[in-house]
């Protein structure tokens, strides 16, 4: 994947690095930038009012992820605070595309440290028997997702 340019974003979550989350160079080890995609996310639909495991209607919707990708460009570091803004680059009818870029704020500037991107499908978990089957995003939330994706273009 190339680097991706920072677009419009539609969500932004924010943290300080924590020295568990560092490697023997005191920089922050790679996995975690998945792990920080997966909270930025979690932390998105919580905003709008879903879960990414939740029961709509009569069914239990889950998000596991299809692909996920994240280029480095800077490292960061033990108590860096860090910005990463999500954009949704596209809705599918059984999917979700969305961009992540990680800032290492600073006093006079934010830097693009890394660029992500995770494509997420829209799932049935049915308990009886743990089958999972792709479904259509639920109305009510591809409706919240089509907003967050609109306002993006302000």
């Amino acid at each position: 994947m190339s680097r991706l340019e920072p677009k419009p974003y539609c969500f932004e979550y924010e943290r300080i690095v924590e020295f568990a989350e560092t490697d023997m160079a005191g920089i922050v080890h790679f996995s975690n930038f998945y792990r920080y995609m997966e909270m930025t996310e979690h932390a998105f639909f919580r905003s709008l009012g879903h879960g990414v495991h939740e029961r709509i209607g009569d069914v239990s919707v889950g998000w596991p992820r299809v692909q996920a990708s994240c280029d480095f460009f800077k490292p960061i570091r033990f108590e860096d605070r860090i910005n990463i803004r999500l954009t949704i680059q596209e809705i599918r009818r059984r999917s979700l595309r969305c961009l992540y870029y990680f800032f290492k704020e600073t006093e006079s500037d934010d830097v693009l440290v890394a660029s992500g991107r995770v494509v997420t499908a829209s799932v049935r978990l049915d308990r009886n028997n743990g089958e999972i089957v792709s479904i259509e995003i639920p109305p009510e939330l591809r409706e919240k997702l089509k907003a967050a994706q609109e306002s993006q273009h302000l």
